[in-house]
């Protein structure tokens, strides 16, 4: 039985630059999540058919969702949220195709989109508040809680890379378990949880980070004017 690697397979090198696979996976599905969204939304109809319903759908689900944690802002954000949920979705599944290993079950690609998400929240906080009045928010109620909220920024954002790679760490051990102790009586149940686990974890991740960009986008003194 093949074992499963948790590790980046280093392929070679670019200058001092390592090429490994969890690297060149995500290179090749973000080209591709690309290459088919150009594909789909280049002839868009007034009357649209079965797709661009589909597809209409889906952006709207999305939009929604987004909305419903920031009103205020939510065209800027949905395409950032929206973005994370398609590639996370892909690469969590794509272990499911032979021959490719998900890029999130290696620490340092889960670890790139914390540190994405990190600097998203401060880009999207400054544009809404302006720099001034965003970096206010590290001094209240006192001064002297900077250190704290700066532990936090970091902390969080450490948690963030570790639990996604945790869980799909996690989720191909039991997999494997699984097919251990079953053979081969149970490898459409351990695809089906596959299946799920990989979209769910996608899900979670980007409502974590909805959720750190609502929060430094409302931290300004001036959203409290807005409120009931």
């Amino acid at each position: 039985m093949e074992q499963i690697d948790f590790f980046a397979r280093v392929l070679g090198h670019l200058g001092p630059v390592a090429l490994s696979d969890s690297l060149l996976t995500s290179v090749l599905l973000t080209g591709l999540l690309a290459m088919v969204s150009a594909v789909l939304t280049r002839r868009r109809r007034a009357l649209p058919d079965r797709v661009q319903v589909v597809l209409e759908g889906i952006v709207s689900t999305c939009e929604n969702a987004v909305r419903d944690v920031i009103p205020t802002a939510y065209r800027e954000v949905t395409p950032f949220i929206m973005s994370l949920w398609l590639f996370l979705a892909t690469a969590n599944l794509i272990s499911l195709v032979p021959g490719f290993d998900s890029p999130t079950r290696d620490l340092s690609v889960t670890s790139a989109l914390a540190v994405l998400v990190f600097f998203s929240v401060h880009w999207f906080g400054i544009r809404q508040q302006g720099l001034s009045a965003y970096l206010k928010h590290y001094l209240t109620p006192n001064p002297i809680l900077l250190p704290f909220h700066l532990i936090g920024e970091i902390t969080r954002t450490l948690a963030l890379a570790v639990r996604l790679f945790g869980n799909m760490m996690s989720m191909e051990l039991i997999g494997l378990l699984l097919l251990v102790i079953g053979g081969l009586f149970v490898p459409v149940p351990v695809l089906l949880l596959h299946v799920v686990e990989g979209l769910v974890q996608a899900y979670i991740f980007g409502i974590l980070a909805l959720v750190y960009i609502a929060g430094g986008i409302q931290s300004g003194p001036q959203q409290e004017n807005h409120s009931p």
